[in-house]
């Protein structure tokens, strides 16, 4: 069972910056401790289109989900997103993040992201993030 899933925006900054304390954080897991949503995967595919070098984005993105399996949202999730939708009920924001967070909490596991702020109004979710000196 994993224990982290890793958000959209942890996933990008790792891509690019491949920061030293995310990579300890990393070391320290075993495979199949830390996932992705097939929701992240989605938009980090929008990302490879919108790229102005696809080639080095889809590069990354495989890099990425060949050592971080992507999960997919299921009917469990689906029945957690209902409860993230009404914490935050304004109509067109973040709604891919509600859809991870919903992920994350019907999986059991950690968000991990760089944007706490953007999750933090969802009960239950447990959040961290990677890239604090804590």
């Amino acid at each position: 069972m994993p224990r982290y899933m890793l958000d959209t925006n942890i996933c990008i900054y790792l891509m690019r910056s491949q920061p030293p304390q995310v990579a300890m954080r990393f070391a320290a897991c075993h495979v199949g401790d830390v996932v992705i949503s097939a929701i992240t995967l989605a938009e980090l595919e929008f990302g490879v289109i919108t790229s102005s070098d696809r080639v080095k984005a889809r590069n990354c993105v495989a890099d990425l989900i060949r050592d971080i399996p992507a999960l997919p949202f299921d009917a469990l999730a689906a029945g957690y997103y209902g409860q993230v939708r009404l914490a935050t009920q304004a109509p067109k924001r973040d709604q891919l993040d509600k859809l991870i967070a919903a992920h994350a909490m019907a999986l059991g596991v950690i968000l991990v992201t760089n944007n706490v702020r953007d999750f933090s109004a969802y009960k239950g979710l447990q959040i961290q993030n990677w890239l604090d000196d804590d």
